[in-house]
């Protein structure tokens, strides 16, 4: 994996700990995923489960097709503060809190043909295009806990349970294999797609690729991606659709910290005033190890520090990593590529407080810190 590329903001002034997205670099990552909708001639969306910082949406407004979402809140999300199509899949549906779904969605993706069943006659009046959700049971990802295609996976329809007598008044297809992935596992993907579901596509509309596809990463072979979408869309008669998440995010953003305590050990621990399971927590869900600015591995440096969180779980750390001068308290730390799978994904755990959420505006070489959290914050969750 190449090491995350960092953002050009000063973010000395800024409260800690606290997010802090650069236009700038989400802009590059726009610019690469619109070369690809208009070369492809496909649609790109932005999946809220990634990165959902709403006071980006209009610069990503102005490159994107709309949003992907999981939820009524996203999808409600995306309709008020993008404005322009909204996607949604989810597991299953709630009887409560579908008709407001069908009230913010342009397309609705189930994950079963029960569900079809249950909720067809509540759509089929609407003018919402409805498809339904594959899995071509071919695995690309590592982690079992990221796979949509693992072994028992509840997500989406196999072949074996296929209806396709139940296809009427569905338009479209749509499978997610991948995470953090690139062009050639979606060749792979689309291989095994086509030999399992290709002779429904004759019958259908469009075909959604899902997330996953880690489009602006340096290495990634865009070319391969906007040749893949053409051929598929010329050999089936189909639109295709794109939802990143991540792709969107990557190296945009980044999480400021500060350290509050040394604690002397072996090695020496270093306690940061963020967290990594209630911050960062794909650092411990992954898991990974973030890259943090002018720090090394071990044995890289001479002064070793393990760096904890702010919470009381015993397993609350970031990692070891390596200085060329002693840490001091009060001293400021800089994670990379911290705007997607952050903000989105992060807790109140402890009551520890959540880091702020900042902007930096490439034209003015300002930062604007767009939230604070505090107390109400957390008590709001809880009665």
């Amino acid at each position: 994996m190449p090491i995350p590329r960092p953002i050009d903001v000063d973010v000395s002034g800024v409260p800690t700990p606290c997010y802090v997205v650069d236009l700038a670099a989400l802009e590059r990552n726009l610019r690469v995923l619109a070369r690809v909708q208009k070369e492809a001639e496909c649609r790109v969306l932005l999946a809220l489960k990634g990165f959902a910082l709403w006071h980006t949406f209009p610069l990503v407004g102005r490159y994107l097709s709309g949003i992907a979402a999981s939820s009524v809140a996203e999808a409600r999300l995306g309709r008020e503060e993008l404005g322009k199509e909204v996607h949604v899949y989810a597991p299953a549906y709630e009887d409560d809190s579908f008709d407001e779904i069908l009230e913010l969605s342009d397309h609705v993706v189930f994950n079963s043909f029960e569900q079809w069943r249950r909720y067809r006659g509540r759509i089929e009046n609407r003018d919402i295009r409805a498809g339904l959700r594959i899995n071509p049971e071919h695995s690309e990802v590592e982690v079992s806990l990221y796979d949509p295609c693992a072994p028992g996976s509840r997500l989406g329809v196999t072949i074996e349970n296929f209806e396709p007598d139940e296809l009427g008044g569905l338009s479209g297809l749509h499978f997610h294999t991948l995470c953090e992935l690139g062009a050639d596992a979606l060749e792979r993907t689309l291989a095994v797609v086509e030999e399992k579901f290709g002779a429904f596509l004759k019958r259908l509309q469009w075909v959604n690729f899902g997330g996953g596809h880690h489009i602006t990463r340096p290495d990634y072979d865009v070319d391969l991606l906007i040749r893949l979408v053409r051929e598929f869309r010329r050999r089936h008669g189909v639109e295709v659709i794109l939802e990143p998440g991540e792709a969107i995010a990557l190296d945009t953003g980044v999480l400021v910290t500060s350290v509050l305590d040394i604690v002397r050990g072996r090695p020496d621990v270093a306690i940061l005033d963020t967290s990594a399971t209630a911050h960062m927590p794909d650092v411990l869900e992954m898991p990974y190890r973030p890259t943090l600015v002018g720090a090394g591995a071990p044995g890289e440096k001479p002064h070793t520090y393990r760096l904890g969180g702010l919470t009381c779980l015993a397993g609350d750390v970031v990692g070891d990593y390596t200085f060329d001068a002693p840490l001091k308290i009060g001293q400021r730390l800089v994670f990379l590529d911290m705007a997607h799978y952050t903000m989105v994904k992060n807790t109140t755990f402890n009551g520890v407080r959540l880091p702020s959420i900042a902007i930096h505006d490439p034209a003015t070489r300002r930062i604007e810190v767009v939230r604070r959290f505090g107390y109400a914050d957390y008590k709001s969750r809880l009665g």
